[in-house]
């Protein structure tokens, strides 16, 4: 998972939903928009006591984007996401971030307004997730959707789930539960 990459002592720890769908031969994901920099960005947030890190990341699903789906139990690869700037108090701040698929089954209206959640194909969430970032964090959230299109194409319970399952009865999905 890439993990020795962070092998860094008390940084902080996010959630992250990564959320997508299938669209003919492509796939499709989820983004929203940051809270006050208007970057395109997942759905992410911090982890919540009483609640497994797959499920706080499904619950910024729903909240930011509005997804309802299935995630998977087990995150699929570890980012760095800052935020702030250097010339504000506090400046910026490294997260470690902790990505789950989320395949959306549907959407509701989200809680968070100013979201504007939009669907991007996997080379225009490449390119907007890079606008206005620094190199590093853009590559970061590049390597997000590289790291998720592989696993999802080469990943044959996908495939089968999404044959056969409905939003309401899944079937022998590994790893997989149904989204609140």
């Amino acid at each position: 998972m890439g993990s020795t990459r962070f092998s860094k002592i008390g940084m902080p720890l996010q959630v992250a939903a990564v959320c997508y769908r299938h669209r003919g031969s492509g796939i499709e994901f989820l983004l929203v928009r940051t809270n006050g920099g208007g970057k395109w960005t997942f759905p992410k947030g911090a982890t919540e006591t009483g609640l497994s890190h797959s499920q706080a990341a499904e619950r910024e699903a729903l909240e930011e984007a509005g997804a309802v789906g299935l995630i998977q139990s087990r995150h699929f690869h570890l980012y760095l996401h800052s935020k702030g700037v250097f010339w504000q108090p506090g400046g910026v701040q490294e997260y470690l971030i902790k990505a789950f698929l989320l395949e959306v089954r549907r959407t509701v209206d989200s809680h968070e307004d100013s979201r504007d959640p939009s669907w991007f194909s996997a080379s225009e969430a490449r390119r907007v997730l890079g606008k206005g970032r620094e190199v590093k964090y853009a590559d970061e959230l590049r390597a997000v959707i590289d790291r998720a299109v592989e696993r999802i194409e080469r990943n044959p319970a996908f495939a089968s789930q999404r044959s056969s399952r409905s939003e309401f009865s899944v079937s022998g999905g590994v790893g997989m539960r149904p989204a609140r």
